[in-house]
């Protein structure tokens, strides 16, 4: 039975994608950052670990257990925890920025160099990294994910020419609006790190962004379900050759020919604009 270890499997993308896995034969190891949520997938029949992205114990300890329980064998490894923290850049202190960074970037960086003699080991593995359409073109006051998706992509890129020739294969899915959770979950990150009210864009931070992210306004025109995702998953894990990037949504696709066609002072205006 092949293994994978996923990360972020409380809800949205890694929750649907850990029991789809399960549900085609994939002995599936879903991590999840509260211990309550590891309980909750225990119970929907998963197999579940404790792993904070935040912490290097935590990963070399959930690792050493999804290890213990499949003799040393470890297939794939699906990186996709993360959080958003809205606000303008101005606004964003160096310390909120690090805190993002640890989780979005340091963390699945440890988690991958822990699972990489693994794979090295048995010959072979797929590592697939979730970006985001913010890996591909800046939006105003994404600025926190928007560094981390970036810096992400080029770490990925950089993973995937190294690891030619050695059978690990490394896939970026890139999903622009997908039904999740990742809005709720970034208000207490904004609350804890952004003093709006102190900033010269107070009114901007009343009028337009709070009202985006405090307020559930139902799905965006363009959003896909979990599922959209779950599809990309399956192709660049089973694939004989899977692919380096993965579109998901329409305005990946739209951004992704944006980048190639037209010039930064145009994309800008229209980015500004959307």
């Amino acid at each position: 039975m092949r293994a994978i270890l996923i990360t972020g499997c409380s809800s949205g993308i890694g929750h649907h994608a850990a029991h789809a896995l399960a549900a085609r034969g994939w002995r599936v190891f879903a991590t999840c950052r509260k211990r309550a949520d590891v309980a909750r997938l225990q119970a929907e029949g998963l197999e579940s670990l404790w792993l904070d992205l935040d912490d290097t114990a935590s990963i070399a300890q959930a690792l050493q257990e999804v290890l213990a329980r499949t003799e040393g064998q470890l297939d794939a490894l699906f990186n996709n925890g993360a959080f958003a923290l809205p606000g303008a850049v101005e606004d964003l202190p160096t310390d909120g920025l690090r805190a993002i960074f640890e989780t979005n970037i340091f963390g699945w960086h440890e988690l991958t160099r822990q699972v990489l003699p693994v794979m090295r080991a048995q010959g072979h593995g797929r590592i697939v990294q979730n970006s985001s359409v913010l890996g591909l073109a800046a939006r105003p006051w994404r600025g926190a994910y928007v560094a981390t998706k970036y810096a992400l992509e080029g770490l990925t890129d950089t993973l995937r020419l190294e690891m030619a020739g050695t059978g690990i294969h490394i896939s970026l899915i890139e999903p622009g609006p997908i039904t999740s959770r990742i809005r709720e979950n970034a208000i207490p990150h904004f609350e804890r790190w952004i003093d709006w009210q102190a900033s010269p864009r107070a009114e901007q931070y009343r009028d337009e962004l709070q009202a985006r992210l405090y307020e559930d306004s139902g799905p965006d025109v363009f959003e896909l379900p979990p599922e959209a995702v779950t599809r990309r998953l399956i192709h660049a894990l089973e694939s004989r050759r899977p692919r380096p990037r993965y579109y998901v949504t329409t305005p990946t696709y739209l951004l992704g020919a944006a980048r190639r066609l037209l010039s930064t002072r145009i994309l800008d205006m229209i980015l500004r604009k959307s």
